[in-house]
């Protein structure tokens, strides 16, 4: 195993470059904007693995979506099949001068860590991949596919259509998916529950036109304070959700600091947490109701007049053992039970729905997971750990594939930022997850 282990360790020189030059290539997959640099990002991905040695490179498009890239490694006789999945497309770079670069797509070293959007969330899951591959000498001891998707920051739009197009083609026994957050730099995890997700908007009608606020406000209400009132009714005074249907699940034996959570969630001093029950639970097991955004007149440019309607983005997310289907149809119940004054509601939903996903994390692939994570860190067991966020096709993979052990593995540390500005990626830790995966690659063999 050392030997595998120094095979990494010599690799990461040329991997950091590899994952440097990927993150220069903004690939965005948002309707919108320019899809070239996803185009370019794949095939950056392809060249990359046709160069670690598959036996087989290209890509699969499915509906009009954005490319993922397919590539196989086959299995020595008698040994099993792991699928790597990661994905290459990013989220926007949001408000620029909320970054402490002046380029978020060129990568900053700052203290031990990279910082640059895509670094850490998932492009470091992608170059993980190759590491492993490449302290195998393209030769890994059991076989190997991936798939490296395009488009999972805009939700994955067609990626269950192309696992159920090429679903013989992408079997395997064990499925990695390297998308996920350990519990601390020094700390590795398995994730074992991730929360689903829907987005709905929520609009509120009450008059045919706006009308004078002087000459008719008293009498006859506005949207606007009709729909602050309906969105209130989503929490109760504690802030847990008041949606009656949604399920709460179990969370793992863990607790979060509180200290650390406010740091990490940069709160402002006298903010209150909300909610009730271990912090862990509120935010792995526990639904949640955020109002995203609210359609409306700006306060500079809004005239004195009673608007005749307005309209909230809400998102919620499920627990696991709940499902986005039995969420949507709680949601809609409850905004028609406490519309105010008789306003007319409606619930539409924003393009696909997420169902939650639990693992159970028994086996042999699980335990070959667990001795490569603590050899990578030193003797350092990994935990489970939940995640509050959401990856929708891990539930299409257990359906597809119910007989592969899905392990949920993490690029990600609590520092890491995902989505936000100044994403960043812990260099140390990043070989630590390098290296367990190839051990892993190592320890699956029969």
């Amino acid at each position: 195993m050392s030997d595998v282990v120094n095979a990494v360790r010599a690799a990461m020189p040329g991997v950091r470059a590899d994952l440097e030059a990927l993150v220069t290539i903004p690939a965005i997959a948002f309707d919108g904007l320019d899809h070239d640099p996803a185009r370019r990002g794949a095939d950056a991905v392809q060249r990359l693995l046709e160069d670690a040695g598959a036996a087989e490179a290209r890509q699969l498009r499915h509906g009009g979506g954005q490319p993922s890239v397919y590539a196989h490694f086959p299995a020595p006789e008698g040994q099993p099949t792991v699928l790597l999945y990661a994905h290459q497309d990013v989220q926007p770079v949001g408000d620029l001068s909320l970054w402490d670069q002046d380029d978020p797509f060129t990568v900053v070293e700052k203290d031990g860590r990279l910082y640059g959007r895509g670094v850490a969330d998932d492009k470091a899951g992608v170059m993980a991949h190759v590491a492993a591959l490449r302290a195998h000498g393209g030769r890994p001891p059991v076989g190997v596919k991936l798939l490296i998707e395009g488009e999972e920051e805009f939700g994955s739009p067609t990626l269950e259509g192309l696992l159920r197009e090429h679903r013989d083609l992408l079997a395997a026994d064990v499925v990695v998916i390297a998308d996920s957050t350990n519990w601390k730099t020094e700390v590795p995890a398995l994730t074992t529950t991730l929360r689903g997700v829907i987005n709905v908007y929520v609009e509120v009608a009450v008059l045919k036109g706006a009308v004078h606020s002087g000459l008719f406000g008293g009498p006859v209400p506005d949207a606007l304070t009709a729909l602050a009132r309906l969105v209130a009714t989503l929490h109760d005074d504690a802030g847990d959700v008041a949606v009656e249907g949604l399920v709460t699940g179990r969370s793992a034996d863990l607790d979060y600091d509180e200290a650390a959570l406010r740091h990490e969630a940069g709160m402002l001093p006298g903010t209150e947490f909300i909610g009730t029950g271990r912090l862990t639970e509120r935010l792995w097991s526990k639904p949640t109701a955020t109002v995203l955004g609210i359609d409306a007149p700006g306060a500079a440019e809004s005239a004195n007049a009673l608007q005749p309607s307005a309209r909230a983005k809400v998102s919620f997310r499920l627990a696991a053992g709940d499902s986005a289907e039995n969420a949507l149809k709680a949601v809609r119940a409850h905004v028609a039970a406490n519309a105010p004054w008789g306003a007319t509601v409606t619930v539409t939903p924003e393009g696909g729905l997420g169902d939650p996903c639990a693992i159970d994390a028994t086996g042999p692939s699980f335990d070959a997971a667990r001795a490569a994570f603590a050899e990578a860190w030193d003797g350092t067991e990994p935990v489970e750990i939940g995640v509050g966020g959401s990856i929708p096709m891990i539930a299409t993979f257990q359906e597809l594939f119910p007989e592969a052990a899905i392990l949920v593995t993490g690029v990600e540390d609590q520092y890491s930022n995902p989505h936000g500005p100044n994403e960043s990626l812990d260099i140390a830790m990043f070989e630590r997850v390098c290296v367990a995966e190839a051990l892993l690659l190592e320890k699956l063999k029969r």
